[in-house]
């Protein structure tokens, strides 16, 4: 179900999803409408009949985002159903993907379709995937898929547990997980991304693996990768 975050957004929580060595994480899909009215669609969940009412309600559906790597899941299900969409992907994915239908790279600069309204940022030099940061100007609002995560105590079981406490997940608050940290080899380029990220005058956060952020999202960010610009 859709459910407004901020003026011009919406946000869906999408069903728990399975990843490596049988850990499950939550997912979240975001919808912003454009200033012509269309929608940008965030890290698609599942479709169903009770989206797609949902969504055509609010508009026509002009682009699909998948910001990196691991976030490409249900972008053919969306592709099928709103053909007229296009695809925009992070950084080296439209070649793990014939499958689905000729997509843009994702850069710096954001297209004509949102400029001004959805800035972004690349976030280059990490072995996992590049991800590609947003902020959606009229909620002030920065959506994370991976490179912010914080997930419920007992939300893993035995070994798991484990893991994410190691890895810095179950914390007080959100934060880059470990295995991300360690993962950059390129940090001057990290940092040159994540200085532009900082700068941007967010309010709320959206993380795809969190909780939804609605106060003090920018002292957040800058604690958060208080590590990398250190």
């Amino acid at each position: 179900m859709l459910v407004p975050f901020g003026r011009g957004l919406w946000t869906d929580e999408g069903p728990v999803a399975p990843a490596l060595a049988g850990f499950v994480y939550p997912t979240r899909m975001a919808v912003a409408q454009l200033a012509d009215g269309g929608l940008w669609v965030w890290s698609p969940t599942p479709m169903t009949d009770k989206m797609r009412r949902e969504v055509d309600r609010l508009g026509e559906v002009r682009a699909l985002v998948s910001p990196n790597h691991f976030h490409e899941r249900w972008m053919a299900e969306w592709a099928q159903v709103y053909p007229q969409a296009e695809l925009y992907m992070a950084p080296g994915m439209a070649r793990r993907h014939p499958d689905l239908p000729q997509s843009h790279e994702l850069s710096g600069d954001p297209p004509p379709l949102w400029a001004g309204q959805i800035d972004q940022v690349p976030v280059p030099g990490n072995i996992y995937t590049t991800e590609v940061l947003f902020f959606h100007r009229l909620s002030r609002t920065v959506l994370v898929a991976d490179l912010m995560q914080h997930l419920p105590k007992g939300w893993f079981g035995g070994w798991r547990e484990q893991i994410a406490r190691v890895d810095g997940i179950l914390g007080e608050e959100p934060q880059v997980p470990w295995r991300f940290r360690l993962s950059f080899i390129d940090r001057k380029a990290a940092r040159h991304a994540i200085t532009e990220v900082l700068d941007w005058r967010a309010d709320q956060l959206l993380m795809a693996h969190g909780p939804l952020i609605s106060q003090g999202a920018r002292g957040l960010l800058h604690r958060s990768f208080a590590w990398l610009m250190d």
